[in-house]
């Protein structure tokens, strides 16, 4: 596979899955240290006080970055670090942290790239209603001012959120992240605010001149159909209405998906749209961050509003029960190009889960190896039938705390012992190092 000389290889963590240090200089609580301290809501009652202490062991882990020969790292800011209660006075402790970091990365040559947030927000301002407050959209918007003054001459490269979809439906309206509400007009608000947090930040940013570029995340899951019944083919446009359309369409037209307004509207639940909100979203942005791990196989059912259920799948699945199916990739690539761009891309996560075994100071993770490769010969086929794909980082450098599944849950190339927080390279990152020095 011989990729465009200019194509950015990285890897990608998150601030609340491998920081540790959770009240370490001026850092408040977040919703995730309260959500997993809460009985039942974790696996194992893990929690993310301590992860892979990077914290403490970032110079090993840039070390790590540099040995591999990746060129860019994606990584999250703790806003609870940053802005401990929110808004208001910030705490240039927390920010040290990342000065240290970017310091660090700097020496190696790897270029950074934050992202404003990654589901850990602050827990006094869940306490006024969170990503349901309209107000949140502000202080994310002052948290974000901050953040880009204070970095302006260190990163070139910033993404706004990771995932929406997670945070506003898996927080607010399934209630399986923090901070586990089961409320789905709360969810559909919170959605709303946090598009409108991101075009206020887009908007902060182009309001201190910042240079270098701005764009969001979005995990995006292309829906196939069960069988070639009307029903089931109905079923995968409402699927991608509320997996995919509900987040592009806003960002990159303006406006929400017609079918799915419709049908929350109907059901009392519709978003709380104010006057020139679509606008505010809809700031330009610089690129689109893709974070793609599987496909989703629909078919009319049960699920309230959607009529719908994702139904087994028909390839082998990873450890996450996710079918593996690297066209799904391609396609989603393709298929962003022709209805959203032309924009640049760039997949901001992409990996696996598996039952990693320590063997005699060895972990053999052939699946994890297979899937990456295969995931990009997909994006090479999307690159040479004109996709503008500018760069694609691994999920995850490291072994983490795997939000509700604690650390059960394996997705990193490096494997950390999380006892004594020894990292062992897997198979699969000495597979990404052969592989980086073939593409130099």
């Amino acid at each position: 596979m011989r990729f465009p000389k200019d194509l950015q290889w990285g890897a990608a963590t998150a601030s609340y899955q491998i920081e540790g240090a959770v009240s370490a200089d001026g850092r408040s609580e977040s919703i995730w240290d309260r959500f997993s301290r809460t009985p039942g809501k974790v696996q194992n009652g893990d929690t993310g006080d301590t992860a892979c202490d990077h914290y403490h062991r970032y110079a090993e882990d840039v070390q790590a970055m540099a040995d591999l020969g990746i060129k860019a790292y994606r990584f999250s800011l703790a806003w609870p670090r940053i802005v401990p209660d929110g808004k208001g006075k910030p705490n240039p402790k927390g920010l040290d942290f990342y000065l240290r970091l970017l310091d660090e990365l700097q020496t190696k040559g790897i270029e950074p790239v934050p992202t404003l947030y990654h589901w850990d927000l602050p827990q006094s301002l869940e306490d006024n209603g969170g990503w349901v407050n309209r107000d949140t959209a502000k202080y994310f918007q002052d948290y974000a001012a901050y953040v880009f003054d204070e970095l302006k001459d260190r990163v070139a490269m910033w993404i706004t959120h990771n995932e929406p979809w997670c945070a506003a439906f898996l927080g607010y309206g399934f209630g399986v992240h923090a901070p586990g509400k089961q409320d789905f007009q709360q969810a559909i608000a919170a959605a709303h605010h946090l598009l409108v947090s991101h075009g206020l930040a887009v908007k902060a940013f182009e309001d201190l001149g910042s240079p270098g570029r701005i764009g969001i995340t979005l995990n995006l899951t292309p829906q196939y159909p069960a069988s070639d019944s009307s029903e089931d083919r109905a079923a995968v446009k409402r699927g991608d209405g509320f997996t995919n359309r509900w987040f592009l369409d806003p960002v990159f037209k303006g406006t929400y998906p017609d079918d799915i307004y419709e049908l929350w509207e109907a059901a009392g639940v519709a978003p709380p749209v104010q006057e020139d909100d679509m606008a505010i979203i809809s700031r330009p942005t610089d690129f689109l961050g893709v974070n793609y791990y599987t496909r989703a196989i629909v078919g009319h059912g049960k699920l309230p509003l959607l009529e719908m259920d994702t139904k087994p799948p028909v390839y082998p699945v990873t450890k996450m029960d996710w079918e593996i199916y690297p066209d799904g990739l391609y396609r989603l690539l393709m298929r962003l190009h022709e209805d959203y761009g032309p924009i640049p891309l760039y997949v901001t996560e992409n990996g696996a889960c598996f039952d990693d075994t320590m063997v005699q100071g060895r972990v053999p993770d052939q699946g994890r190896t297979q899937y990456l490769q295969s995931h990009f010969d997909a994006a090479l086929r999307a690159i040479e039938q004109g996709v503008p794909l500018k760069g694609y980082y691994v999920w995850s450098l490291l072994d983490n705390f795997e939000w509700a599944f604690g650390y059960d849950r394996r997705f990193g190339i490096i494997h950390v012992d999380f006892a004594t927080q020894k990292r062992t390279w897997k198979d699969s990152a000495r597979w990404y190092q052969s592989f980086l020095a073939g593409q130099s």
